[in-house]
């Protein structure tokens, strides 16, 4: 019989119901994600408007080779399609690293220390962000320091709750996705309006001094969080034929969860593009910051989670909580109908310049749909996988993002050879082709995961 994992000893006293290190999480998360999303709002704007027009883009070390490569796959690229290529890359491999950091932390350095030298490097890549010529230098450094960040510090979200302890392990993820998203409101918010005001490097280099803050509250709360996931079994090291169905079943949920993610994440890359060409920024005599509207979704996940809450709560008193497949349906379906909300104003807009209210639409449908997928694929990961790679496996969830943000950066080089109604009703389609999915297999991968304890509430 497989063991159910435990941690290390940590200090466990509790502040509103959850343990101390689950707000030192929440708020290393808010600093490390202010800085990210912060910079994120730029990429796109800064590598269409800046670094990659003449008289800079020779500026950058070692950027012709990377080119050379990259077109020796994908063909002659514009500026907007390079643009969009460079972005799918980077967001995508800031998620696919965590693999290797999670396996790391598993067999070696454990979480505490992988947090810490994750944190250092993303630092140190914010940094590099400010300078033309260290370019592609920065963003190695951010994807190799995200790789030992972003699966770890999730894994001790789960690891401060004892087996058994679903529904407050469910919430303590949702309260941490909040920290993510508080993060994600202010970033864009600062760092769109410095590099407005002064520059695009004023707003890399604040990135870099919330990234350091964050770094900062993790060391405070270092004696709050469980350093290592310790194994107790009885059969030995490997895992059951039943822990490898498990971890079947768990990478096909990841799997179907690529289809949202990859038209959620557009909202990062080519709608930036796309509000700068049709959508009127002038309020007032104030021109809006592209960058702000970034900020929307964030907002909107934030605001919904009492709301979630209050639902959910209800439905368990009534005919019973929405199991974890469910919600991933339901935000597939609230994604898909969200860019169904752009396709509209274009329609109705005949070619005029699209008030800002159509994009603060879509943008809150998919912040709320995104509070329905990413915390269900957490705490169910969290709750679900073997012991001894429970870290790991959560390095393996962030492949969705790796997966969907390649397929963005690819589906937005195409940009400029679609109109603008049919590129966002095929990011509709590709959310609802994930609602599908989850209808015809939901129930079968219920099962198989049903045997790992009852579904999280």
């Amino acid at each position: 019989m497989q063991s159910m994992g435990t941690v290390i000893p940590v200090d466990d006293r509790t502040f509103l119901g959850h343990p101390k290190g689950l707000f030192f999480l929440a708020f290393t998360e808010i600093w490390e994600r202010f800085s990210y999303y912060g910079m994120m709002a730029l990429l796109v704007l800064y590598l269409v408007n800046q670094l990659l027009l003449p008289g800079h883009i020779e500026n950058v070390g070692g950027f012709a080779i990377f080119r050379s490569g990259l077109e020796s796959v994908t063909g002659p690229l514009s500026t907007a399609g390079l643009a969009s290529m460079i972005f799918g890359m980077y967001s995508g491999f800031v998620y696919f690293t965590p693999v290797f950091g999670g396996l790391i932390a598993d067999h070696w350095i454990g979480q505490r220390n992988a947090v810490v030298i994750g944190a250092m490097l993303m630092s140190a890549g914010h940094i590099a962000m400010a300078f033309d010529r260290a370019f592609l230098l920065a963003l190695l450094m951010l994807v190799i320091g995200a790789g030992f960040l972003k699966g770890n510090i999730s894994a001790q979200v789960g690891a401060l709750y004892p087996p058994g302890d679903e529904v407050r392990r469910t919430r303590a993820f949702v309260i941490f996705n909040t920290g993510i998203n508080t993060g994600a409101v202010f970033g864009p918010l600062l760092c769109g309006f410095l590099a407005q005001a002064y520059g695009w490097h004023y707003g890399f280099g604040s990135a870099a001094v919330f990234m350091l803050v964050g770094l900062a509250t993790y060391l405070i709360g270092y004696r709050h969080l469980p350093a290592k996931v310790k194994r107790l079994t009885q059969t030995g090291e490997q895992l059951s034929a039943a822990d490898w169905r498990v971890v079947a079943a768990l990478c096909a949920v990841i799997a179907i969860a690529v289809f949202q993610f990859a038209s959620y994440y557009q909202l990062f890359n080519m709608f930036k593009v796309w509000i700068q060409e049709h959508v009127d920024l002038s309020v007032g005599g104030f021109k809006i910051p592209v960058p702000w509207f970034q900020s929307v979704d964030a907002i909107a996940s934030i605001l919904a989670v009492p709301l979630l809450f209050a639902i959910w709560r209800w439905q368990a008193s009534r005919r019973g909580e929405p199991r974890e497949m469910t919600k991933l349906g339901i935000g597939a379906w609230l994604a898909s109908a969200s860019y169904l909300i752009l396709v509209a104003a274009i329609v109705l807009s005949s070619g005029e310049s699209i008030h800002p209210i159509w994009l603060v639409l879509c943008c809150t449908g998919l912040g709320v749909a995104f509070m329905y997928q990413w915390p269900t694929v957490m705490a169910l990961v969290s709750r679900t996988a073997p012991a001894r790679i429970n870290s790991t496996m959560m390095g393996v969830a962030f492949t969705a993002l790796f997966v969907a943000n390649l397929i963005v950066g690819w589906v937005g080089s195409f940009y400029e050879k679609m109109t603008p109604a049919q590129f966002w009703l095929l990011h509709a389609a590709i959310a609802a082709a994930g609602g599908v999915v989850i209808m015809i297999f939901g129930r079968i991968l219920e099962r198989a995961l049903a045997d790992r304890g009852e579904p999280c509430t």
